[in-house]
C-alpha cells in the first residue's frame, strides 16, 4: 500500500500559515504576552509572604480556617525552596491560559448544548485534542509564536480546552427538561431561560469542567517548559536535562502546592456560587454545626483582610524598587542592554554559557539564560528569539540544523576544537577495542547502546551511519534519553563492573572520572572532529559590535574548559555562575582577555 504523505501535507499547511498569516500570529502573541506580563507583574510585586497571606485569606473565606493555614504553609514552603518567582510565573501562565480557554470553551459548550449539529461537529475535534500527545502541540506553537510565553500559553490552552466544552455541554443537557419547558410556558425568552434556569442549575458541572481545565493547564505547563516558558516547568525541564533528582523533586513539590490550592479553591468557589451550595451552607450555619476549624469569614471580612494585606505591602514599599541610574564606569559597556542566551544541557554548553553570562554582566549587560533541547535552541536563535548560543558542533554533528537554519544564523567562529565523537566502554570490558569488535557481542551489552538526547546530531549519525557502516543494525538498539541519564547508567554499570557501551565525546569530564576506552573507528564513520562554534542571530554582531568582536576572538584550551566544567560540577545545581566567578578569580586576567575594554586592565591592576 502506498504511503500516505499526511505529514508532508501538514508541513505544507504550516508553511503556508507562517508565510501568509504571520501578522495574525504576531497580534495574538502580543495580546497573550501582554496578559501574561500584567498578571505576572501583579503576582511578583508583593513580598512572597504577604501574597501567601492573601492566598491564605482567600482559602479561609472559601473553605475554612484549616484550609487557610495549610494554604499559607504551602506557599511559605515554596518560598523557602527559593522557587517563589518560578511558581508565580507558572501561576500567571496557568491563569492566562485558563481564562482564554474558558472564554472559548464555555460559549462553544453552550452552543453545542443547544445545537446537535454543532455538538456532532466539535466532538471529533475534542477527541483529537484530548488524545493527541501534548508535546506534539508544542511544534506548531513554536513555529507560529516562537519560543517563550506565547507558545507555552497557546499550547496549554489548546490542550486544556476540551473539558471546558464537554462539561459545559453536559451540564446544560442534564438540566431537567420539565423545568425548561415550564420556563418557556411562562413566556421566558430563550436567553433568559439559559441565564436564569439552565446555567445556574448546570453550574456545578461547569465548575467541575473549569477545575479540569486548570488542572490540565498546570500539567501542560511542565511540558511547555521545553520551549522556554520558564517557571516551575522550566525548573523540571532543567532537572530532567541534568538528572538532578533533588532539584526536580523541589520543583515538583512547588507544582503540587499550586495544584492542590487551585483544585480546592475552584471546588469551593463552585459551591459558593451554586444555588444548591449556598442553601447547604446556610442550613449548616442555621443548625450551628460549624466547627472552629471550618469557620469561614463573611465576604466583607475576607475582602477587608485582602485589602489590609495589600495596603501593608504597598506601605512597606515592596512593589518594586525605584528605578535608579546605572553607575557609569569604563567597563559599563552594556548599560543594561538585554542579551538572551540559550544552551543545551551539555557540560561544555553549560560552562561556556554561564562564563559568557558572567563576562557580559561584568561589562554592564543584562543577561538571561534558558535551557533548551537542540531543535528549539536552533529555532530560537534563527528566529531572533535568542541572541546567541555557544555550543554548535560544526561541520558534522549539527550539520542537520545548519542545513536548515544556516542562512538565518551568523557563525562567529570556533572557540574550541577539534572535538571527537565516539562510543566508549569501561576499560574492564575485554575484547572490545574498536567499533568492529561490537559485532557479535550484543549479548554482552544486552543489545543496547546507551544514547543521549534524540535531537542531538551525533544520535542521528549513530543510527543512520555508524551502525550501518559496521553492520550493527538489528543487533543493537540505541536507547534515546539524555546526557545525564546516560552518565547515570554509566555510573551504575561502572560501580557493578557490568559491561556497558555509551555515546560520549571529547572533551568530557567522564574520561577523568572513569577509566574508559574510546572504541576506535577504523572506517572513519564518525567523520572528522568538529569545532565548537558560537552561532548568533542575523544582525547580532552589527547590533553589538564590541560583543561580536569578543565572541569572534574567544577561545579556550582543553585545560581551561575541563577545569571550568569541573568547578561547575562540584558547585552543584543553581550555583553555576558562582562557580564561574570562583574560577575566574583563580585565573586572573581572563576577563580582560576575553572581554577587553579601555581602562579595564588598569582597574584590575589597581584592585590587585
Amino acid at each position: 500500500m502506498p504511503r500516505l504523505r499526511l505529514g508532508d501535507w501538514v508541513d505544507s499547511g504550516v508553511d503556508w500559515l507562517v508565510a501568509h498569516m504571520g501578522w495574525l500570529f504576531d497580534a495574538i502573541k502580543a495580546v497573550v504576552e501582554g496578559m501574561y506580563d500584567g498578571v505576572n507583574a501583579v503576582l511578583t510585586a508583593p513580598e512572597p509572604l504577604l501574597l501567601a497571606g492573601i492566598f491564605a485569606v482567600l482559602a479561609w473565606w472559601l473553605r475554612g480556617l484549616v484550609a487557610g493555614v495549610l494554604g499559607f504553609a504551602g506557599f511559605a514552603l515554596v518560598d523557602s525552596l527559593d522557587l517563589w518567582d518560578r511558581a508565580m510565573s507558572t501561576l500567571a501562565l496557568v491563569l492566562v491560559a485558563t481564562v482564554i480557554a474558558l472564554v472559548i470553551s464555555i460559549p462553544l459548550g453552550i452552543w453545542a448544548a443547544r445545537s446537535k449539529a454543532v455538538s456532532a461537529a466539535v466532538r471529533p475535534v475534542l477527541d483529537l485534542l484530548q488524545t493527541m500527545p501534548s508535546m506534539v502541540l508544542l511544534i506548531p506553537a513554536i513555529l507560529f509564536f516562537g519560543l517563550g510565553t506565547a507558545a507555552g500559553v497557546i499550547a496549554t490552552l489548546i490542550f486544556a480546552l476540551a473539558p471546558g466544552v464537554r462539561m459545559t455541554e453536559l451540564g446544560i443537557r442534564q438540566v431537567d427538561a420539565e423545568l425548561v419547558e415550564a420556563a418557556e410556558a411562562f413566556g421566558t425568552t430563550p436567553r433568559d431561560t439559559l441565564l436564569r434556569v439552565q446555567l445556574p442549575l448546570a453550574l456545578p458541572t461547569i465548575m467541575a469542567g473549569i477545575n479540569q481545565v486548570i488542572m490540565l493547564s498546570l500539567s501542560m505547563v511542565v511540558i511547555a517548559g521545553m520551549v522556554g516558558t520558564g517557571g516551575l516547568g522550566g525548573a523540571v525541564n532543567e532537572a530532567i536535562g541534568q538528572l538532578d533528582i533533588g532539584f526536580g523533586f523541589e520543583a515538583g513539590v512547588g507544582i503540587v502546592v499550586l495544584a492542590i490550592y487551585l483544585d480546592r479553591i475552584t471546588g469551593a468557589l463552585g459551591a459558593q456560587i451554586s444555588p444548591l451550595g449556598r442553601r447547604t451552607a446556610a442550613k449548616a450555619r442555621a443548625a450551628g454545626g460549624t466547627k472552629v476549624w471550618n469557620h469561614r469569614p463573611r465576604p466583607v471580612v475576607a475582602v477587608a483582610g485582602v485589602a489590609v494585606l495589600a495596603l501593608v505591602a504597598g506601605g512597606m514599599g515592596v512593589f518594586g524598587p525605584t528605578a535608579g541610574t546605572a553607575e557609569a564606569s569604563a567597563t559599563n559597556v552594556g548599560k543594561g542592554k538585554e542579551i538572551k542566551l540559550g544552551y543545551i544541557p551539555w557540560d561544555e554548553g553549560i560552562a561556556s554559557t554561564y562564563l559568557w553570562k558572567e563576562l557580559l554582566e561584568q561589562r554592564g549587560f543584562k543577561v538571561t539564560t534558558t535551557q533548551y533541547a537542540a531543535g528549539p535552541l536552533y529555532t530560537g536563535v534563527a528566529t531572533g528569539q535568542l541572541d546567541f548560543q555557544t555550543d554548535a558542533w560544526l561541520p558534522t554533528t549539527h550539520a542537520e540544523y545548519w542545513k536548515k537554519y544556516g542562512n538565518q544564523l551568523e557563525d562567529l567562529g570556533s572557540w574550541y576544537g577539534p572535538t571527537s565523537l565516539e562510543l566508549s566502554v569501561p576499560s574492564y570490558v575485554k575484547g572490545v577495542d574498536t567499533l568492529e569488535d561490537l559485532k557479535g557481542n550484543a549479548a554482552k551489552f544486552k543489545g543496547k547502546i546507551i544514547g543521549i538526547e534524540p535531537s542531538a546530531g551525533m544520535m542521528g549519525m549513530l543510527k543512520d551511519k555508524v551502525l550501518k557502516e559496521y553492520g550493527l543494525e538489528g543487533e543493537y538498539e540505541v536507547v534515546d534519553g539524555s546526557t545525564p541519564a546516560m552518565l547515570a547508567e554509566l555510573k551504575r554499570a561502572y560501580a557493578k563492573k557490568e559491561p556497558v557501551v555509551v555515546t560520549l565525546w571529547s572533551p568530557h569530564w567522564a574520561y577523568s572520572d572513569y577509566d574508559l576506552k574510546k572504541l576506535k573507528d577504523p572506517k572513519g564513520a564518525w567523520g572528522k572532529g568538529d569545532g565548537v562554534h558560537t552561532l548568533a542571530r542575523k544582525g547580532f554582531a552589527a547590533d553589538n559590535p564590541e560583543v561580536g568582536k569578543w565572541l569572534k576572538d574567544f577561545s579556550m584550551t582543553e585545560q581551561q574548559l575541563t577545569g571550568l566544567e569541573s568547578q561547575i560540577t562540584k558547585a552543584g545545581k543553581g550555583k553555576e555562575q558562582d562557580a564561574v566567578r570562583t574560577w575566574l578569580k583563580q585565573n586572573p586576567g581572563l576577563l580582560d582577555k576575553w572581554a577587553p575594554v579601555a581602562g579595564s586592565e588598569q582597574k584590575s591592576q589597581a584592585a590587585g
